[in-house]
């Protein structure tokens, strides 16, 4: 059975992550995508937000608030038996995304996802952390530091010794992208405050400016990282990683639009050259995701291509059978993406 893909997506309070999926419901263009939302006390903010869009793609059956607290420190009592309970269900969700309070720590919340109740049922399709972009470019790690310390002390089950700013660096270090919010209200563009950042994340992250109208599905879903099998990379942050490795030029855009294009290519004879030629593609122009498959020469099973910011993932999955043995990739970067030198180069 094909496992159910989640998307965690955590942050501190005022970081825009209830605007980021708010956006994302709405192109959704009918995929079923449930929510949950991970909210603290009585207060229910980010659910009642987003339960009163009053569109097919928030039906209030979908969104599920956990309220007992951290949903780290409540797996096996809220989280496990919720997610259980959507799985079962007649006509279960095609993606799940999870809303964590700023104050969860993202790593236990992975790894419950090897729970054995749901572990052959749902995976984790990637981490979202999401950053307040102008508050860290001002050195702080939230815009109301005081909010984020009031809301920790209302909530007995979290421990109030580790500080706040270990915990940002917590999110940072177990995140497959990192999208930095609000990057429209930041004087020159998120590039300086980006660069600054990526030397405490791991390598191969991406980072995702976004403005306020949010970004496609099509960038925050289908990373396919199982980030439940990858813990061991996800509990520190390696800060001596050569900068060139996993360098994404930098963004200086005031706005979020992408560009996404098909590419259709013929058999691959040497698929690491290729791959090779893919990587340099991806540092040399504004990739942010490449998926698709290869066909390559002399094997019948079609080679599943995966990349995340420079990061490619790949494994055969099933023979072509009847369909054509062409290679078949869809790219997707910044607005104004030089599409005719992709092509060039990857033809």
């Amino acid at each position: 059975m094909q496992k159910i893909p989640a998307t965690v997506i955590t942050g501190f309070l005022g970081a825009g992550k209830t605007t980021l999926i708010r956006n994302l419901l709405a192109k959704a263009n009918g995929r079923r995508i449930a929510l949950v939302i991970n909210e603290f006390g009585d207060i229910g903010v980010d659910g009642d937000v987003l339960k009163g869009c009053g569109d097919a793609a928030c039906r209030d059956e979908d969104i599920v608030e956990l309220s007992n607290g951290c949903i780290c420190c409540t797996v096996a009592d809220d989280f496990v038996p919720t997610m259980k309970k959507l799985i079962d269900r007649d006509d279960p969700p095609e993606h799940i995304v999870i809303e964590t309070s700023g104050l969860a720590l993202p790593q236990p919340l992975v790894r419950a996802f090897n729970w054995p109740e749901i572990r052959n049922r749902v995976t984790v399709d990637g981490v979202v952390t999401v950053v307040d972009g102008p508050a860290v470019a001002e050195g702080r790690f939230a815009h109301d530091e005081g909010k984020v310390t009031a809301q920790r002390e209302a909530d007995d089950s979290i421990d109030h010794e580790t500080p706040l700013a270990d915990l940002f660096e917590d999110q940072l270090a177990c995140a497959d992208m990192i999208v930095v919010s609000k990057s429209d209200a930041m004087a020159g563009g998120a590039g300086a405050m980006i660069d600054a950042l990526r030397p405490r994340a791991r390598a191969g992250v991406s980072f995702v400016p976004s403005a306020s109208d949010g970004l496609s599905p099509d960038v925050l879903l289908g990373m396919q990282k199982g980030a439940e099998d990858d813990m061991d990379a996800r509990h520190e942050v390696h800060h001596h990683h050569d900068h060139h490795d996993d360098h994404h030029h930098e963004h200086t855009h005031g706005h979020d639009a992408f560009d996404s294009f098909a590419l259709t290519l013929g058999e691959i004879s040497d698929p690491d050259a290729f791959l090779d030629r893919v990587s340099a593609v991806i540092r040399e122009h504004d990739v942010l995701r490449l998926k698709g498959f290869v066909a390559v020469a002399g094997k019948p099973m079609r080679l599943v291509v995966q990349a995340v910011g420079p990061r490619i993932d790949t494994y055969f999955d099933r023979p072509f059978g009847a369909a054509p043995r062409e290679t078949n990739l869809v790219v997707i970067g910044l607005h104004g993406v030089d599409e005719a030198a992709i092509r060039e180069a990857l033809s």
